[in-house]
């Protein structure tokens, strides 16, 4: 009976990176799903890629373990890991064609060259590259040019996907497209992905899995859901989006702009003793405040309320999203007061 495949791809056990006297990756754990896509998120400098190159084998940790498919990996250098990896600057060869480009590392590998052109095929054809292989990489779009370098990585069939930042060279347009392309070819293709990005909505969108790190330590783990719904820090909760820190009763709160729903007074309401459009019973609690500013995005109107009441010692302003119309953008100016209904709130720690 054969050994069943190890439920985990890649499992880092209390990894340290050490850069002299700075430690870029402190004591970090992580298990890392077959199959699944999985996020390194955090900002500059907290040690995303440092780790991601850690998994690679292009660094070697001062201490812990990189374990891939069951095996440590302490010793093995990249080239006999089975990782690919897709640099944030794609790394293409300017002076080769696109087949050349998916050519090379099979061409190493010293693959026959029948073989080696069947893949190049099946590849391009894979990522929509199929009528572009006699071109250069400079005449590529930034979105062909990063499913090149996705080629590049995939045709030579690593366990692990590794990718560094691989959209952050698009426009806002672009990258939104080649996203929800790089999600289908995963998923179809079925390759394990550790991906670094400092995009809280491209991990939400892209992820099945979501590390969040800060200053080289695990911060929280946990699917999309789990880390923006249910935060356990306040870190954790503001750069997975925007958060509120409310103080009420006592206690702080972790409030989501669309968790708040804004209404005028009820003295603006002729004859009413309440806005009957709010159904207050079912909020949380409720606070008043007067209105900062509103920045139109289109789809929302994000609306900045200074509250009445100070929050964790100062006045700053929170935010809510409310849904656009033409009284939304009329009702909610600078200087309007305004009734804040919280319906979902977290307790967290202070901000």
């Amino acid at each position: 009976m054969q050994d069943e495949a190890p439920l985990f791809d890649v499992e880092l056990n209390s990894v340290i990176k050490n850069y002299g006297s700075f430690r870029a990756v402190d004591n970090f754990s992580l298990s890392v799903k077959r199959g699944s896509f999985t996020t390194l998120l955090g900002p500059s400098g907290c040690g995303k890629t440092t780790l991601l190159r850690i998994i690679a084998g292009f660094y070697e940790p001062d201490s812990g373990s990189v374990i891939i498919a069951g095996k440590d990996q302490r010793g093995i250098p990249p080239e006999k890991r089975s990782t690919g990896i897709v640099f944030q600057d794609y790394a293409l060869f300017p002076h080769m064609t696109v087949e050349e480009n998916l050519a090379y590392g099979l061409r190493i590998r010293k693959i026959d060259p029948r073989t080696r052109k069947e893949e190049i095929l099946k590849t391009a054809d894979s990522l929509g590259l199929e009528d572009l292989l006699g071109r250069y990489p400079g005449e590529l779009s930034g979105g062909q040019q990063q499913r090149l370098a996705l080629g590049r990585a995939i045709i030579l069939k690593p366990r692990i996907l590794l990718m560094d930042e691989p959209l952050s060279n698009l426009d806002a347009k672009l990258r939104l497209r080649v996203r929800e392309e790089l999600k289908d070819i995963q998923r179809n293709l079925g390759i394990t992905t550790v991906y670094v990005t400092h995009d809280q909505e491209e991990a939400l969108s892209l992820s099945d899995y979501i590390a969040v790190m800060n200053k080289g330590c695990l911060e929280q783990a946990g699917t999309p859901q789990e880390v923006y719904n249910f935060p356990r820090t306040s870190f954790a909760a503001d750069f997975t989006g925007p958060a509120n820190f409310i103080g009420h009763e006592g206690k702080n709160y972790l409030v989501r702009p669309e968790w708040i729903t804004l209404r005028e007074p009820a003295a603006t309401f002729a004859g009413q003793g309440r806005d009957t459009l709010t159904e207050p019973g079912k909020a949380l609690f409720e606070l008043t405040g007067t209105v900062a500013g509103a920045d139109y995005f289109g789809r929302a109107m994000r609306v900045r309320v200074r509250l009445d009441s100070a929050v964790g010692g100062t006045a700053a302003p929170v935010t809510a999203d409310i849904g656009y119309d033409l009284s939304g953008q009329d009702r909610f100016k600078a200087g309007t007061a305004v009734r804040v209904f919280v319906n979902t709130a977290r307790e967290i720690e202070s901000a």
